[in-house]
């Protein structure tokens, strides 16, 4: 809950710094998407900054699951599975892994958080995590099953 919290806020950050120009004393710290996500479906359609705020979102997530959660992932699989206490092999090996494996599963990465993500940012905050915490549940059942054992 605390990395999903700072990563959204991270994201609305980068929208705000970034593409709304504003410097860090112009920036709104409690807004964090909060009207955006209330409008009816509609409304939302029609709010451009908040569209690209939530593209925005959308990329850094999709930046950071590809980027930085699957090779964590393949890191520590290797952990795991490598039978060896040194961590550089586990390094090697899941790095090893995660470039072998990374045209597949980047595709794999946006089919489904793609998607889900727009959703995900666009429905009220008291909604969020609890729908992001049922794709995240699928998302990990699909990659234990994709890439289980030692694949």
């Amino acid at each position: 809950m605390i990395i999903a919290t700072l990563k959204t806020s991270a994201a609305d950050l980068v929208t705000q710094c970034v593409i709304e120009r504003k410097s860090l004393k112009e920036v709104d710290w409690k807004r964090n998407m909060e009207k955006f996500t209330t409008q009816p479906w509609a409304a939302k359609l029609r709010d451009g900054p908040g569209l690209m705020a939530l593209g925005a979102q959308t990329a850094l997530d999709l930046g950071m699951l590809t980027c930085v959660y699957l090779p964590t992932f393949y890191v520590f699989k290797a952990g795991v599975f490598s039978g060896s206490l040194d961590p550089t092999v586990w390094a090697s090996t899941g790095i090893g892994n995660y470039t072998k494996n990374i045209s597949k599963d980047a595709y794999d990465v946006f089919r489904v958080w793609g998607p889900a993500d727009l959703v995900c940012f666009s429905v009220p905050l008291w909604l969020r995590l609890p729908v992001r915490h049922v794709v995240s549940f699928v998302w990990t059942a699909y990659l234990s099953f994709a890439r289980g054992a030692n694949k």
